[in-house]
């Protein structure tokens, strides 16, 4: 059953309604440019006007760097947009694992298919730049080089399609819980699953287009440290092997994705299009571009060992975690099939694991890491995001921007998560939270 225009209404109000909306659409804006003229113009520092006669001059100074140094050429947007159009025809025609979501309630219960094949397109994608690096042809730093344009390609790109979906799913009638409020129904979207044939745009966006392009961002960091000084850092390799990582799991674990909050509940508008297709590739590649922009660097080997370690660590955790819950709720629908994907991660699967009951109908995993607290893979998540931070080093505060980012935005998301499991479990959520008393830290918080 479809929200009602007062129940999106709540929503609307929890976000501030259209000027949050509004206020947030901006500053994702500000963020990704801001971001780059500190990495691009003031070594990766924090810069601010001088003072209050000096904010039209800072602006207009900023400005002009943006127009001499990040406007996309014709040939740009050709690369950014054939980059997408490469991904979309692989999700929709590579052979892949065919996967049932979860029930959808504004479309009476219906469950859709989903095509797994990222893992191919993936090592596919990889393969076809490696050969057009090595042959000259394309070599992989043009990326760094190009970053400014690409990412005002990126961020053009995805402004667009977002209003082209939300055009799209009131002709076609799609749209659903609208709150009639035009900006804060764009922000949060019209169309729940837009699909071109057997691309689902929605999969094809959140798998694909973010990770990938951030692991090639990172890559062609590396790949000009390399060019410009015959050798490439510890520390860019660190962030190299984090950023594939990341995006591996990613793509591995596509099978687990139908049954996550964002696909089964979020609606595709400009909130998820724009950091699917801008904000989380050109953001979260700032610690890489800010060691590739500099005279490469070593940490002390303890530290370096440190880093390693907490990465290491927290992403077995990370990626076994998401296995642990997303297979135990793919067992229960019946959709779950074992894979070949590499790294398959021990205890990655439950065998007969311990859960709750609801009068809801749902079953509340407390096995494996999901015994110890309510969101073991955000705590893995910000950790990880932690390590990305200090093999930076310390010299500036700006590479530690996206943990902090990062645990601002789980802490609201987990906020919103448990009041809408209060509201959905009631008493059964009550003891939920006496068997796992703790949300990130075993018996801490």
């Amino acid at each position: 059953m479809a929200m009602t225009a007062d129940k999106s209404s709540e929503t609307a109000r929890e976000f501030g309604g259209a000027p949050g909306a509004g206020v947030i659409i901006t500053l994702s804006h500000v963020l990704l440019l801001y971001l780059w003229i500190a990495w691009r113009f003031h070594d990766g520092a924090i810069f601010y006007p001088v003072g209050i006669s000096d904010l039209g001059p800072f602006f207009a100074r900023n400005w002009d760097l943006i127009v001499a140094h990040a406007m996309p050429s014709l040939s740009t947007f050709a690369l950014y947009l054939g980059f997408l159009v490469a991904q979309g025809l692989m999700a929709a025609f590579l052979p892949g694992l065919e996967i049932r979501g979860l029930p959808i309630p504004s479309r009476g219960g219906n469950q859709l298919v989903y095509r797994c094949n990222a893992y191919t397109a993936w090592w596919l994608t990889l393969a076809v730049v490696a050969l057009l690096h090595f042959s000259g042809i394309f070599p992989l730093q043009t990326i760094y080089e190009q970053f400014g344009a690409l990412m005002i390609a990126a961020i053009v790109s995805a402004n667009a399609i977002a209003l082209a979906v939300h055009i799209g799913a009131k002709i076609t009638g799609n749209a659903e819980r609208m709150s009639g409020n035009f900006l804060y129904d764009f922000f949060m979207g019209a169309w729940l699953n837009p699909r071109i044939g057997a691309l689902d745009l929605k999969m094809w966006a959140e798998i694909r287009v973010s990770w990938l392009t951030l692991f090639l961002l990172t890559a062609s960091g590396a790949a000009h440290q390399f060019a410009e000084h015959g050798s490439v850092s510890v520390p860019m390799i660190f962030m190299v092997v984090a950023h594939f990582l990341y995006a591996n799991a990613c793509m591995k674990g596509e099978e687990c994705i139908p049954t996550t909050w964002d696909i089964f509940h979020e609606k595709w508008g400009w909130m998820l299009i724009f950091w699917n297709l801008a904000g989380v590739p050109f953001v979260y590649c700032f610690n890489s571009m800010y060691i590739a922009s500099r005279p490469p660097f070593e940490l002390s080997l303890p530290h370096t060992i440190f880093c390693f370690v907490l990465l290491f660590g927290a992403y077995y955790v990370f990626d076994t975690a998401n296995g642990q819950r997303n297979h135990f709720r793919m067992q229960i629908n019946g959709s779950y099939v074992k894979r070949k994907t590499i790294p398959q991660l021990p205890w990655d699967t439950l065998k007969n694991p311990r859960y709750l009951d609801t009068a809801v109908g749902s079953k509340l995993l407390i096995d494996g890491w999901w015994r110890y607290v309510r969101k073991p893979h955000y705590t893995a998540d910000i950790l990880m995001a932690l390590s990305w931070g200090l093999i930076c080093g310390f010299e500036n505060v700006l590479p530690y921007f996206y943990v902090t980012f990062f645990v601002i935005m789980i802490l609201h998301r987990a906020r919103r998560d448990i009041a809408r499991c209060k509201k959905k479990y009631g008493k059964d959520w009550d003891r939920y939270t006496k068997e796992v008393p703790h949300l990130l830290i075993p018996k801490v918080f």
